[in-house]
């Protein structure tokens, strides 16, 4: 879920960085008492996602501006569509601008990826998710744009899960001289029986040890489709079976065929471009 105070923190640090000592543009051009008008408009089709950030960098600057948004955070729109409306002091609003779009655009950007991986995979019961390949310090925007897009959140952070992957797996190995098998079972008997535990594994002969382990999720790494399709009848929904490894819009769809549960995609928040919007204020 996203928050207030993560929406808050995030904006008021983007608009620092933007106008650290003030906006001398605006504050020489533009009189203190003037009032703008201003529609954010699409430039192109997309999903939306964003509206109580986009709102949020005008009220921080001018709590008496009002925004008005006439699209939900989820919903589809057109290139030429009317977004929000915002009403305030002129200096804010131009101030704001910038950090309310690339906000805004970067997170319509995601949803609408998102929802593009998600229609690809449609009809089949497999999940699209997330990963942690997010941009630093917007996790949480992110996170919530996939969710417009109809996508699913991984893990939230390092403290969420436990999830083993190859390196730790080799650690182990190396340092202690544990099977996969034991280091799991050690792990998960020490842990609150709330804590959800992942294994990654990149050969079909590993499968074996991480169901001994009793895991709750298997990772499918960069597996060929033969292989996730033999991966998945051997779990036999014993583990949900994850499928994760460069996944693109071309082959998502072939790889939700082979039965795998979720599939995880860091695309969605590395690779989105954002989507083009604009805030035209509207001459009186």
């Amino acid at each position: 879920m996203l928050t207030g105070s993560a929406i808050e923190r995030v904006v008021a640090a983007a608009l620092d960085e933007d106008a650290p000592w003030g906006d001398i543009t605006s504050e020489v051009l533009i009189p203190s008492d003037a009032v703008a008008d201003a529609q954010l408009v699409a430039r192109e089709s997309g999903v939306f996602s964003g509206g109580e950030v986009f709102a949020s960098a005008f009220e921080q600057l001018d709590p008496d501006a009002r925004v008005e948004l006439t699209v939900a955070d989820g919903d589809a729109f057109a290139p030429g569509a009317q977004l929000a409306r915002v009403t305030g002091r002129a200096r804010a609003v131009l101030t704001a601008e910038r950090v309310a779009l690339n906000l805004t655009q970067r997170m319509c950007g995601v949803a609408t990826l998102t929802s593009r991986y998600v229609a690809a995979v449609a009809g089949t019961g497999t999940r699209i998710a997330d990963t942690r390949k997010t941009t630093p310090g917007l996790r949480a925007l992110e996170r919530h744009a996939v969710r417009c897009g109809g996508g699913h959140n991984h893990r939230f952070s390092l403290s969420d899960a436990v999830m083993a992957k190859d390196n730790h797996l080799a650690v182990i190995r190396e340092r202690t001289g544990m099977t996969t098998t034991g280091a799991l079972r050690q792990a998960s008997a020490a842990l609150p029986h709330t804590i959800h535990v992942e294994v990654e594994v990149d050969r079909l002969d590993q499968i074996d040890d991480a169901l001994a382990a009793g895991v709750g999720t298997i990772m499918l790494d960069n597996f060929s489709l033969e292989d996730l399709r033999t991966g998945v009848v051997h779990i036999a929904g014993r583990a949900i079976v994850e499928a994760s490894g460069g996944v693109t819009l071309d082959t998502v769809g072939d790889i939700a065929s082979t039965g795998v549960d979720v599939i995880s995609v860091g695309a969605l928040t590395h690779s989105a471009r954002a989507i083009d919007l604009g805030l035209d204020i509207e001459a009186s």
